[in-house]
This record gives C-alpha cells, structure tokens and sequence, in this order.
C-alpha cells in the first residue's frame, strides 16, 4: 500500500496528522534540509500519538543531511531508534557513492544490532548541485545493495529556491528507480515540496511513500504556512489510488 507521510514539529501537529489519516509521521524541526529535532521531542511525538489512539502510525525521524562524522552518526541514529522513531532516516549530502556506502552501513549495522525491527534509510538529494557526489537514478540501487538499507528516500537539500521535486526529476525516472528498488525488495520514498497536485503525479510511479510538509498545513494571514491541519492531511490521504 502506497502511504503519505506528514512532517510534523510537535505532538500537537502529530495528532492532527494522525487524525487526517497519515501513514507516517516524521519528526523534524523545518529549520535545515532534513531538519533535524530533538530526542525529546521525538519521544514526546510518539508518546502522545500512542496515547491518543493510534499506535499503529509510525514515526520516522532523521540525524541529518550532512553527518559526516561515522562514529557520532551511529550515536546519533541508534539515539533517534531508541528515542521512539521506528524509522531513521540519514542524509549523504556531499557525499560521493564510495563515501557514503562507507558511512551508511555502519549506520545501518549500528541501528539494527540494537534494534532490530526498526528501518534505516538514506536520504540522496535530487539537486543539480548534489547529484555532482551522488546521483540517485544512477547509483542509488548500488548503495542499497552495499549498505542492506530498508530503501532510498530522494529529497530536496536547498529549499531556499523554491523548486518541488518534479523540478528536478521527472516521473518516469521515479518510476523506473521505484521498480528496480521492488525487485529487492526495498521501498523508495520521495519528498521536496510535494503539492497536492503532486501526489497525482507521483503515485503511478509506483513509489511507496510520498512526504509533505507545507501542502498539510493552514496558511496564515500573511499566506506562508502555519500549522498541520488534520482536514487538510485527508484531503491529501485521499489522493491515495484505492
């Protein structure tokens, strides 16, 4: 089944998201490329999402977009596990595919010997300026394959220029990554300014977990997004094929 995940800031947003029908609820605090939030408040998310009803939702999380140093990557990513996020995600800005096989399986293998039944991902950039170190259409399947990664996700590192994900790829190479990431088995996940017109694009290529952050919130007076609106997330959920 093909899921939406919602990025979310605190419990507050969670619920409401939860409340919408999101399949994913990701930790963050929107201030970097990854935008990455604190133990606590991962705790606290998943806490208030068990309490309220819905312990069947998920909670991912991520340690960064540049977590160049290996040993505190680890640390970083089995105390986001261990913080309540059944999903760790880890950026590899910058980094060419030696490189971040390298980092990534002892990120994958730190995550898994303490907690086996959680996921770990790598998050790849889909920017002109990023795919000069790691291209994922192109070397995304062989990362996957060196590290035992759950799945790819793709995303967006400068969201000062305002471009979505569709301004960087087209829908036929996530389609074409989406089917060679299934016949391993893995998922492959998108995000980057996801619209809601987006999400009809994106969901025949396949891909199992489309992420949206602005699209599920409220506009304020001044039009700039406010807060995840459980009303907003189902129109967004419904997008889903049945």
């Amino acid at each position: 089944m093909q899921r939406l995940l919602v990025k979310v800031r605190g419990p507050k947003e969670a619920i409401e998201a939860a409340k919408g029908g999101a399949h994913i609820i990701d930790a963050e605090y929107p201030a970097s490329a990854s935008g990455t939030t604190y133990p606590l408040n991962i705790f606290g998310i998943r806490r208030k999402i068990h309490q309220s009803g819905y312990p069947h939702i998920p909670v991912s999380t991520n340690i960064g977009e540049r977590p160049y140093d290996r040993a505190l990557s680890c640390q970083a990513a089995v105390g986001a596990a261990t913080s309540g996020a059944d999903i760790v995600l880890f950026g590899i800005a910058e980094l060419p595919l030696k490189a971040a096989a390298y980092l990534g399986d002892s990120i994958v293998r730190s995550v898994k010997r303490f907690h086996p039944d959680r996921q770990v991902m790598p998050v790849a950039y889909a920017d002109t300026d990023m795919r000069r170190y790691f291209n994922p259409f192109e070397d995304g399947m062989e990362l996957l394959q060196a590290i035992k990664a759950d799945g790819l996700v793709i995303d967006i590192y400068n969201k000062l220029l305002g471009k979505g994900i569709l301004d960087y790829c087209r829908p036929g190479d996530i389609s074409s990554l989406a089917s060679r990431c299934h016949v391993l088995k893995k998922q492959l996940w998108i995000a980057g300014f996801i619209s809601r017109d987006d999400l009809y694009r994106l969901w025949p290529t396949g891909v199992d977990v489309a992420g949206v952050r602005e699209a599920a919130c409220a506009r304020t007076k001044s039009g700039r997004p406010g807060d995840v609106r459980a009303e907003i997330v189902r129109t967004l959920a419904d997008s889903i094929p049945r």
